[in-house]
């Protein structure tokens, strides 16, 4: 069963982190494994540690969490399940967020400030390096420069492997490229959400990583007797799993980080990278999401 899902997540194909860290392009995102509204502890710990030990058996070896998922829980978690880590298995966590509530979120970018977060994601991850660390959000009080000038100095410390930004336009990737090198980009993007098509070409023609959060299609696409419900049913598959499918499909430096603390559906959605469709079933599909 754990080598059928493994080939599941192999096929997904790989994609090179910053030129030197390869990781299957089907992801985790480690966001649900936390309590209502993104805070506080999740109902079953024991639970979450279960479906995070799922994950790596699975083959799935990139994960991405945040400082500010729970706050503090996710990251946690991760390191009381995971650590001391598998090899090949890469960790990207993000900074730059402060929580006050549940489904509440403030952007802060003081260098002061997230030279804290990352000592603090290091000490809850386990971990004496963060593998890829993501600005996530850009502080529009703080000049970006000032943000990641700290950011580049823990990287020389050998604190921090790679760095990337989430929730950007390409004009702010280029402002944040002139201060250190950025390898990947996180932005919602799914296929009923294709605001951000102008950062995935982006990202295509720079080779940068582009982790869509939220991956899943939503609305009247992924309705019952819609395009994407249609196709999913002739090819016994699940809207989620078409959605992530999709993705793959997409562009070859896209990374989606499916999240859920069930370990069945980490399991069903691991099954995404099987799924095949014909160019013209994709269009049809892609016409209806317009």
């Amino acid at each position: 069963m754990a080598n059928q899902a493994t080939q599941n997540v192999q096929a997904s194909g790989t994609f090179n982190l910053g030129g030197d860290l390869p990781v299957y392009r089907l992801g985790y995102g480690a966001m649900r494994l936390t309590g209502e509204g993104i805070w506080g502890e999740p109902k079953d710990t024991e639970t979450a540690k279960k479906v995070l030990k799922r994950v790596v058996e699975l083959g799935i070896n990139f994960i991405d969490t945040a400082d500010s998922y729970g706050p503090e829980v996710s990251e946690r978690l991760i390191g009381e399940a995971l650590s001391p880590y598998a090899k090949g298995v890469v960790i990207a966590t993000k900074g730059g967020l402060v929580r006050t509530g549940p489904n509440q979120w403030h952007p802060v970018g003081r260098p002061e400030y997230l030279q804290q977060e990352v000592e603090m994601s290091l000490r809850r991850l386990k971990a004496e390096r963060i593998d890829l660390w993501q600005l996530h959000r850009i502080d529009p009080k703080v000049p970006v420069e000032e943000s990641l000038g700290v950011i580049k100095k823990l990287q020389e410390q050998g604190k921090i492997r790679h760095v990337g930004l989430s929730e950007v336009k390409p004009n702010e990737i280029e402002q944040a490229r002139k201060v250190i090198d950025i390898v990947s980009v996180q932005n919602q993007y799914n296929l009923s959400d294709r605001q951000h098509e102008d950062v995935v070409d982006y990202c295509e023609k720079n080779n940068l990583a582009f982790i869509p959060w939220f991956p899943v299609a939503s609305g009247k696409l992924a309705q019952a007797g819609g395009a994407l419900d249609s196709a999913a049913k002739r090819h016994n598959a699940t809207v989620s799993q078409l959605s992530l499918a999709w993705l793959l499909h997409r562009s070859k430096v896209i990374l989606p980080i499916p999240g859920t603390s069930s370990v069945e559906h980490l399991e069903e959605n691991a099954k995404s990278a099987d799924v095949q469709l014909s160019a013209d079933e994709w269009k049809e599909i892609e016409a209806a999401a317009k």
